[in-house]
């Protein structure tokens, strides 16, 4: 995974919000993983058609941070989520 890449959700993974409580988490077949707004906010940006420097860029404009600040969040949060099998590139 390098900042080419375009990430997306596996397949049978869903981006949803908890009815109860407004959290926003993933739905897969073997679970629930809920989302830090962090992580959320990544994972709304991993539709494929997005590489990850874009990703960066998009959340450094949002968040008024240097893409280089956010970089090493970012790519841990979806490293994590690529080896539970929950982005693919």
């Amino acid at each position: 995974m390098n900042e080419q890449s375009r990430p997306a959700l596996a397949r049978g993974v869903r981006l949803q919000t908890e009815p109860a409580t407004g959290e926003p988490m993933l739905l897969f077949p073997e679970g629930v993983l809920y989302l830090s707004e962090t992580a959320n906010e990544i994972v709304c940006r991993c539709d494929g058609s997005n590489s990850i420097a874009e990703i960066l860029a998009a959340l450094a404009e949002e968040y008024q941070a240097e893409p280089e600040t956010l970089r090493q969040d970012v790519l841990d949060c979806l490293h994590d989520l690529y080896q539970r099998k929950l982005v693919v590139v």
